[in-house]
Formats: structure tokens, sequence, C-alpha cells
């Protein structure tokens, strides 16, 4: 990735959470909140952390974004789960050595990584400073809309699917990860 192309990224993350900071409920910037991610055993990256026989690091594996998890830049990974994967269409994620099918799989999975550590705090924090509805940028360019329903954090994507967050906060030495119960969708370029 382009570093200009991810600083902008970044800011844009922040600027959508950098109401957090006004109302005194913590820093959103990803140098104080990695340091959140980063205590306690958070010894391992997110590559290293999420079983490797899962659909989405086996995707990751497919698409080249493995060492890109295992590296220390900071990234809040909303990782579907394995029943969320067996939901897609038939095909979506089959010969990822065909450089389209790559393609596909790449720019579905980078919808799915933000910029920066974005705890669920942050993100419940962003909702209500926008009256109820966060937008968020992806790496993948794409945004996703964080709204809260039943008590649960909820991103709607591109196409007004909605995937809700299972267990948030899982913490590692280059960021966190959220479970999700859907894959999401990017917008078609």
């Amino acid at each position: 990735m382009h570093r200009s192309a991810f600083l902008l990224g970044v800011s844009m993350a922040l600027a959508a959470l950098g109401a957090c900071n006004s109302e005194g409920g913590g820093n959103a910037s990803g140098a104080d909140t990695s340091e959140a991610a980063k205590d306690g055993t958070a010894s391992k990256t997110i590559a290293a952390g999420l079983p490797a026989d899962g659909k989405f690091m086996t995707a990751a594996k497919a698409a080249g974004l493995d060492q890109t998890l295992a590296g220390s830049d900071s990234y809040t990974v909303l990782v579907p789960t394995d029943a969320a994967f067996a939901k897609l269409p038939a095909g979506t994620l089959d010969n990822p050595a065909n450089p389209q099918a790559r393609a596909q799989l790449t720019q579905i999975l980078t919808y799915h990584i933000l910029p920066g550590v974005v705890l669920a705090d942050d993100i419940g924090k962003a909702i209500d400073n926008s009256k109820g509805k966060a937008v968020l940028a992806t790496m993948g360019g794409g945004t996703l809309a964080a709204t809260r329903e039943g008590g649960k954090v909820v991103f709607t994507d591109s196409k007004g699917q909605k995937a809700t967050v299972g267990q948030a906060d899982q913490k590692y030495s280059n960021g966190v990860v959220h479970q999700i119960d859907s894959v999401l969708a990017p917008p078609q370029n």
C-alpha cells in the first residue's frame, strides 16, 4: 500500500473518531490506543494470534495480506466468523491464484481492516458523538457505517448488509480484532 494512501486512510479514520477526544473519554489516535492494545499479554501479532486454519487467515494468506498483519503497523481487523465465510456465494474464495479472484479477495479483506487501533469504546464514542451513526474509513478505500442495535455495535456495508460485533477488543501487539457475524461487501469499482 502506498504511504500517502495509508496516511489518508489514517487521517480519515481519525477524523471520524476525533470527536472522542473532546468528550474526555480517551484519545482516539492510534499512538495512544496502540499502547492499550499492547497491555497485558498481547505479545503476538494479529497474523500470529488468529487461527492459521481459520477462513480469515487462509484468505489473508491467499491474498498476500498475512505479512501485513504480521508487521509492526497497527490495524483494527473486523474478522468474520468461519460460519460467515461459509455463507458467501460459491466460488468467492476459490482460485486465489487467478489475478481477478485475488484482486476481489484483497478488496473484500481490506474492507475489513481499519487503520490504527480502534477499540470498541472508541467506536461507541464515535457513534454517540455522531448522533447514532459513525462513518469509518477502511484500508480498502471504502467506508463502513457503525451504529448500535440492541446494545451491540453493528457495521453496515456499502450494500446495506449488516455485521454485528460478537467479541470485541481481542488485543494483539500490532492492533485489535473484533469478531463479526457476516462478511461485509466493499463498494464495487
